[in-house]
């Protein structure tokens, strides 16, 4: 069991690394991988990309650390596919962030990348146990390819990630220390990258300089989505739905709305509730505040839900859950200003 003061200090030890990374590497994504502003964007200035090669490296280094310190040189047999399997999805981004690659090329990877992850699941470990195992491997599979796919797609104003991403992590941390079967390396994985996340954050706030790039936000996604399905594993499948429910929502419905009206689904677009609040005159921070304030609110009904032994219960937070993301899609499709806010 991961110790107050060990987990303590993996967060820290993260943060203070991703934030020394991300001033040693500005000066050559300045000059390699400079983001610059065109009609889909919500910058106004050129503004390097791909620090999240910092968050990644951060993350990886103080989970790998823990592993060997704890475990010995063999470390978790689960820990050396789900590094390659991170690794591949940040190379694919890299390279992306510096010379945009064909969605084709970029989808096989992740999809390569999605496949070993599911192999890094614990043998035996089951999401979805009521469906045969191929089936469940597929849904996986494509769910895993989704998340990562959706979590480079909200990646869209400063700070935004940070704010939706670290109280998913700090859900997971909590749920995985008080599950039957959780294993040391989810608490370990959540808390190193959300304080390597924390620390870019500094970088990141409104106005940015520097952004994640499709480097940080496909791994982050890839190493998010792996952790939800081993809490899902873990006999907290409901938690781990309730988790990432914002951005399930924000892309659902947005999806749903571009299908309805005929609208290209591989088109990119600024029409995602975070964007159309911005678009309807809310300023970044105020977005952020409330993305954070929302998730904030998740991960405590989700850590609630993990507690319950009653289907009710359970199905009743759910739906508070459920109730309080429409509200804060509302919100943004409307502009609605909140004066604790403004």
């Amino acid at each position: 069991m991961v110790s107050p003061v060990v987990g303590a200090a993996l967060f820290v030890g993260a943060a203070v690394t991703s934030a020394a990374l991300i001033v040693v590497l500005r000066p050559w994504l300045k000059r390699y991988a400079l983001a610059r502003p065109n009609a889909r964007s919500s910058h106004t200035a050129p503004t390097p990309q791909g620090a999240g090669i910092a968050v990644i490296a951060a993350a990886l280094g103080a989970t790998s650390a823990f592993a060997w310190a704890a475990l010995g040189a063999g470390g978790d047999p689960n820990l050396l596919p789900l590094v390659l399997a991170i690794i591949g999805l940040a190379v694919i981004g890299l390279v992306d962030d510096i010379m945009p690659l064909s969605a084709r090329l970029r989808l096989l990877v992740q999809f390569a990348a999605a496949a070993g992850l599911v192999l890094a699941l614990p043998a035996g470990a089951r999401a979805l146990p009521f469906l045969p195992h191929v089936m469940e491997l597929a849904i996986l599979l494509v769910g895993l390819v989704w998340f990562v796919n959706l979590t480079n797609f909200m990646d869209g104003i400063d700070g935004i990630t940070v704010a939706a991403i670290t109280p998913t992590l700090a859900g997971i941390a909590l749920l995985a220390a008080n599950a039957t079967a959780h294993s040391d390396l989810d608490i370990v994985m959540a808390l190193a990258l959300a304080g390597a996340l924390v620390g870019f954050y500094p970088f990141n706030r409104h106005v940015a300089r520097a952004f994640l790039g499709d480097v940080g936000s496909l791994a982050i996604g890839g190493i998010t989505g792996y952790l939800l399905l081993r809490l899902a594993c873990s006999g907290h499948l409901i938690p781990a739905l309730i988790l990432p429910l914002y951005y399930l929502a924000d892309t659902g419905v947005t999806l749903f709305l571009r299908w309805r009206r005929g609208a290209q689904l591989s088109q990119a677009h600024r029409e995602h509730f975070y964007q159309r609040a911005q678009a309807a005159g809310l300023m970044v921070p105020e977005i952020v505040q409330r993305v954070f304030g929302l998730n904030c609110g998740l991960a405590l009904i989700a850590v609630a839900v993990g507690h319950m032994t009653t289907l009710w219960m359970q199905l009743l937070w759910c739906a508070a859950a459920g109730l309080l993301t429409a509200a804060t899609l509302r919100s943004f499709a409307s502009g609605t200003r909140f004066s604790a806010l403004d």
